[in-house]
């Protein structure tokens, strides 16, 4: 499947091998390794700063855009994970193993049923409930990669406190309270941040892990949503104006949709 797709946030297949009992896939050298060893750092590694995570999740979003608005027939990813983002030397993001991919629903079907396979803690509910996959089961699993790039957590990690174990379930409760927004910002980061940045990815974020599918959007709007916020600041005014209409714009938005 892969070899039939071409994007620059897409893994380059170069060429593979089938020798007797060898198998294998030849990709381009992605020198920074995957996303998920950039999370959750030990003491002493330099984190990755704001507008290079915002990149990241732009860059893994327009992969994914690629393949459900403009592949065709459109292809699910069906296991978006932190581990699957590959990095070039310059941080740019680039979608990786299409082992599980499916060609999404065509002739005016909505969804493709299959068995249910992929990652736990990156899995949409209504995918692991009922097997019927669509293009936002992959939303979902962005909002779940989304989140870890903001607050440096992995979705499942079984080393923290029974109730921050799973990402989603600690992150759903400070989504309802504006006031504790940068309690879910990594601490790594030491405040270096703009608030109004995050009030806006982390809205996002909320919108991708909306329970009822119907409820998020689609990537391509994800995309134009997170796009400006990776952007180099023209100028201080512009940014932070820029970033006060994203931010009263996405309160309205989840004051709706509740």
């Amino acid at each position: 499947m892969l070899s039939l797709v071409q994007h620059p946030n897409l893994v380059n297949l170069i060429g593979y091998c089938a020798d007797g009992d060898q198998r294998i896939l030849v990709y381009e050298y992605m020198p920074n390794g995957s996303l998920d060893h950039l999370l959750d750092l030990p003491p002493g590694q330099q984190p990755l700063d704001w507008n290079t995570r915002m990149k990241i999740a732009v860059g893994a979003a327009k992969g994914l855009e690629y393949l459900h608005h403009f592949a065709d027939p459109p292809i699910i990813f069906r296991d978006f994970k932190a581990s699957n983002i590959l990095l070039d030397a310059n941080f740019k993001p680039k979608l990786s193993d299409f082992g599980l991919a499916k060609l999404g629903p065509t002739e005016g079907k909505e969804h493709v049923s299959t068995r249910v396979m992929g990652t736990y803690g990156y899995c949409a509910p209504e995918y692991a409930m009922t097997g019927k996959l669509t293009v936002k089961s992959d939303v979902y699993s962005f909002g779940v990669v989304f989140l870890e790039i903001i607050s440096g957590r992995r979705a499942i990690d079984l080393e923290r406190p029974t109730e921050e174990q799973n990402l989603v379930a600690w992150a759903e409760p400070l989504f309802k309270d504006r006031q504790k927004f940068e309690l879910m910002v990594d601490p790594l980061l030491k405040g270096n941040y703009p608030i109004k940045g995050l009030c806006q990815a982390l809205a996002v974020a909320a919108m991708c892990l909306q329970e009822e599918a119907e409820s998020r959007p689609l990537i391509a709007d994800v995309v134009t949503a997170i796009e400006f916020l990776a952007r180099p600041k023209d100028s201080e005014n512009n940014y932070e104006d820029s970033q006060r209409r994203g931010c009263l714009h996405d309160k309205s938005a989840r004051e709706e949709s509740e």
